[in-house]
């Protein structure tokens, strides 16, 4: 299982520049087991701390997440998260970067080789098991980001926008490429994005967070056929989609200008 639960979640810091921050204000979503959510808003509206938050990387100031009912205190291997930057171990190979959270995790020499032989082909770096981080393309170390999140078999999968610092065609491939591990796997994913294409292309839902503190103001769900490939982002239901979303965004984004 892999249900989660945000329930009237606050989050309040202190900044150095702004003083008090309001980031999250009694923000509330259900995503059930095996969905692939995605949350879209303007910048600085709170998505990256709330990945934060569920990731229990951070406490919240009010209010709970839950995953399956349980209350998260503390990060956990139910919980895989991938950043937008690689956060790889230069000094480990491909291989031992995969592994790494299964031995910590007291998973057998043999249990570890066989999940790690099976992520590197699914993510297509067969050949590449020992090589090290700054042998590799953007793209291709990304990969290897993903494969080992899954490599812990996690209830929960949350990325922060993964694909942001690639190359369109690049982030093409890895959107394909994600969307077929998930078709396999079914994961729960929360994925966070500021492309609203890619959003609606990978999502079966994309909740939409307003300028901060952060709420969630528009919810849509996604009610195109899978799989899907790309000549979908042309068809009439998904430029809808699209349509509901910039105009729900729009007036935040302003918003956003007006407290900076």
């Amino acid at each position: 299982m892999g249900s989660l639960s945000i329930d009237n979640v606050s989050l309040t810091f202190e900044s150095r520049k702004a003083g008090k921050v309001v980031a999250l204000n009694e923000l509330s979503l259900e995503i059930p087991d095996k969905q692939f959510a995605v949350i879209v808003g303007p910048s600085g509206c709170g998505k990256s701390s709330l990945l934060d938050l569920i990731a229990g990387l951070r406490d919240t100031s009010g209010g709970y997440c839950r995953i399956d009912g349980d209350a998260i205190d503390r990060p956990g291997s139910d919980r895989g998260m991938v950043f937008q930057t690689y956060s790889l171990f230069p000094w480990l190979t491909v291989q031992r970067n995969i592994e790494f959270g299964p031995s910590i995790n007291g998973v057998s020499k043999s249990q570890r080789e066989e999940r790690t032989a099976h992520y590197v082909h699914a993510v297509g770096l067969s050949g590449f098991e020992n090589a090290y981080p700054s042998q590799l393309s953007g793209g291709m170390r990304q990969r290897v980001a993903i494969a080992r999140a899954l490599a812990n078999n996690p209830e929960v999968l949350l990325m922060d926008e993964p694909f942001g610092a690639l190359d369109s065609q690049t982030r093409s491939i890895m959107q394909q490429l994600l969307l077929e591990m998930w078709e396999q796997e079914h994961k729960t994913v929360l994925f966070v994005t500021h492309d609203i294409d890619e959003a609606l292309y990978l999502g079966d839902v994309v909740y939409v967070m307003s300028a901060r503190p952060g709420r969630i103001m528009d919810t849509i769900t996604v009610d195109l056929d899978r799989p899907r490939d790309y000549e979908i982002t042309t068809s009439a239901d998904f430029i809808a989609l699209k349509r509901r979303i910039m105009t729900s965004l729009h007036g935040e984004v302003e918003k956003t200008m007006t407290i900076m």
